[in-house]
């Protein structure tokens, strides 16, 4: 049972671990002739997954950490969505011909703020290009604020089979707290407007921990919601960090809920989604019983990536767009984040890197380990080294995992560990003890709780 004083120990600043090592580590030492020749050396065979990043909104929503600007007029959009075509040609042409995606995600910002012409542009670009998966997942991101029925026709014209709608919360006070005005009907009309057009695959994203929240106020979030059916659920707790997002200064400080009521509503939330028959999904996620996430975690063939959990197997992940991040075999590389920069360097007829590292051994057993305590709450030592040939001195993470025991976050049976229920909001905590980069770095992360 979590205590006061146990989410208080525990209750420090870790990552959330959609990457191992994690973007702060990154450096810029792996450069665009890194990243070319990674690219060019690829199993052929190997299918690939896109994301694409789209970074502007209409409005800017206090709570966000991602990279994004608002804009109120379409000509920076139309500006970047060529510098992305013409990034896309440069990664296709080092990958070679007859490339196979088997997913796809479109994200931001808002990917909704690109017209439907140019929708179908860009889908036609890259399917001309790539090859498509017979079972291919294409997912975007929605802002059912002001979205046309034009602009669902269009995301489901270039093969989108599944959307995320964020909510985050239905009640008036806590959106107006954090600007985003975001009536009910919207969302459902949204959701209506995407079944329609054969987007029956849909997720909400909800959040805790945001200002004027209630454990009764995120109950009423869930109980709007559910009559909408959504596939999946992912429930975010608002990371406060104003000294990196200055935005979030806007935000009312005293308003924000502490440590315990974060707690409660996070709990509230998990038990009412579960009682409602959604299975729980790692840390946050939440799914129908018929929802490929659930197979996966119950065959064991869940993965964690940076759109978080997914039945996605694919080891190249390819990042487009200003500040985009990619995952190959190799490594990660992470895209310049600044417009003129991105500019420059697509005009240049360069891959547009800024940053990135490249995997050890040691790292890649590491990012395994911790992938299966987040995905599946149970890792096998033993066998996770005899698979990858290496044997790691784990003296010090065994000396750590002996207090996390003591203070019940997880059960030691020999070589193999289990996060009992209880513990899983903390499984952050569990999973940092085989973060070798964490005590090294200076990076600011979310706090566990």
């Amino acid at each position: 049972m979590m205590t006061p004083d146990l989410l208080a120990k525990y209750d420090q600043p870790v990552p959330r671990y959609t990457s191992y090592p994690t973007a702060p580590h990154f450096h810029a030492g792996i450069d665009a002739a890194a990243y070319g020749a990674w690219l060019e050396t690829l199993d052929p065979a190997q299918p690939l997954s896109l994301y694409f990043h789209v970074p502007f909104c209409d409005s800017l929503c206090w709570f966000c950490g991602c990279h994004t600007r608002v804009v109120n007029r379409y000509e920076p959009v139309a500006t970047y969505f060529d510098l992305l075509k013409q990034e896309i040609a440069l990664v296709a042409k080092r990958l070679g011909p007859g490339r196979t995606v088997s997913h796809m995600h479109f994200g931001g910002g808002s990917p909704t703020m690109l017209i439907p012409d140019d929708i179908r542009r860009l889908g036609d670009f890259v399917w001309g290009l790539f090859d498509k998966a017979p079972d291919a997942e294409v997912a975007v991101e929605i802002d059912p604020r002001g979205l046309s029925y034009e602009t669902v026709r269009a995301f489901a014209s270039i093969g989108v089979n599944r959307a995320s709608i964020g909510v985050q919360d239905v009640n008036r006070e806590v959106q107006e707290a954090v600007n985003r005005i975001q009536p009910l009907s919207s969302t459902a009309e949204a959701m209506a407007a995407l079944r329609a057009e054969g987007v029956d695959r849909i997720n909400i994203d909800l959040m805790y921990g945001l200002p004027f929240q209630t454990v009764s106020r995120v109950l009423h979030t869930v109980e709007c919601i559910l009559p909408l059916r959504p596939d999946r659920l992912a429930v975010f707790g608002y990371a406060h960090v104003p000294h990196m997002k200055p935005h979030m200064n806007l935000i009312p400080g005293h308003a924000l809920p502490g440590r315990d009521e974060r707690f409660r509503q996070q709990q509230a939330i998990a038990d009412l989604l579960v009682e409602a028959g959604h299975v729980r999904i790692g840390l946050d996620h939440f799914a129908k019983d018929s929802d490929p996430l659930v197979a996966a975690l119950q065959e064991g063939r869940l993965h964690r990536n940076f759109q978080g959990y997914t039945v996605d197997p694919a080891e190249v992940l390819i990042g487009f767009g200003a500040s985009a991040i990619g995952a190959l075999p190799q490594g990660y590389v992470q895209n310049v984040t600044a417009m003129p920069e991105y500019r420059k360097a697509i005009g240049e007829g360069r891959l547009p890197v800024a940053r990135g590292i490249e995997l050890t051994a040691e790292d890649r057993l590491r990012r395994a380990i911790i992938e299966q305590v987040m995905c599946h709450l149970r890792v096998d030592l033993a066998a996770m080294q005899r698979e990858a040939g290496l044997t790691l001195d784990l003296s010090g993470e065994r000396i750590a995992l002996a207090a996390l025991a003591t203070d019940g976050l997880v059960r030691i049976e020999g070589e193999v560990l289990t996060v009992p229920e209880e513990a899983r909001p903390l499984l952050r905590s569990v999973a940092c003890v085989f973060d070798a980069y964490l005590a090294t770095g200076k990076a600011k992360h979310s706090r566990a709780v």
